[in-house]
């Protein structure tokens, strides 16, 4: 069988196995390992379920995301209403400071501002809100707390990488410069380069990263 028909056939089957996600106006084209999934869904939350369920697949090298969202009437909301949503869940929300995110709604489209201490809080932010009705999108411009000391970083991310058995210590380079974090080298598949990205983000003082990983 062609490569490329493989990789579409095992892309489709595995959205039609996610149940989060409803794949029946989700259409999928592949080359040379790069996969774009076009098409349609209901909501901004099935839209990124898509795209990780089809970044699992073995074989995919990189994923263009075209999907559009078709907001059904009874998931419509008004901006005041969603930013309202937003405000409310945020602050049932332990792990996140209080007051430390700012939310603005246009057109459904949510854009989170403000400074958290780790990326997991970051990215909790954004998970929180993907749900909620209405929204249409996400711009997540969070940024992470400069911490004073970062001498370290490069090699603490480099032996988290080297306990995992995802990675071979050979084939990933790690490099910082303060909080600012750059992967580069090979990993074996496109999930495997999301976890390395996790576990450089996971660093006490990361404030972003780079990464230049390639999937073999």
């Amino acid at each position: 069988m062609n490569t490329d028909h493989k990789l579409k056939t095992d892309v489709l089957a595995e959205l039609a196995w996610e149940p989060s996600v409803s794949a029946d106006h989700i259409g999928v084209t592949a080359k040379d390992g790069v996969v774009t999934l076009t098409g349609h869904v209901d909501t901004f939350w099935q839209k990124h379920a898509a795209e990780k369920a089809a970044g699992r697949v073995q074989g995919v090298k990189a994923l263009a995301e075209e999907i559009e969202i078709r907001l059904p009437l009874h998931f419509k909301r008004a901006d005041d209403e969603i930013a309202a949503a937003a405000l409310s869940r945020l602050s049932w929300e332990s792990s996140i400071p209080k007051d430390a995110v700012k939310v603005k709604v246009e057109k459904g489209y949510v854009t989170l501002t403000g400074q958290v201490d780790w990326y997991y809080q970051m990215d909790s932010v954004a998970i929180m809100i993907r749900s909620l009705s209405g929204v249409t999108g996400i711009s997540n411009q969070l940024s992470i707390k400069v911490r004073p000391n970062t001498a370290t970083i490069s090699d603490d991310i480099t032996h988290a990488l080297h306990r995992s058995w995802f990675f071979d210590e050979n084939n990933i380079k790690v490099s910082a410069e303060g909080g600012k974090v750059r992967l580069t080298g090979t990993v074996d598949s496109w999930s495997d380069l999301r976890k390395a990205a996790s576990t450089a983000w996971a660093a006490p003082g990361t404030t972003s990263v780079e990464n230049d990983l390639r999937v073999n």
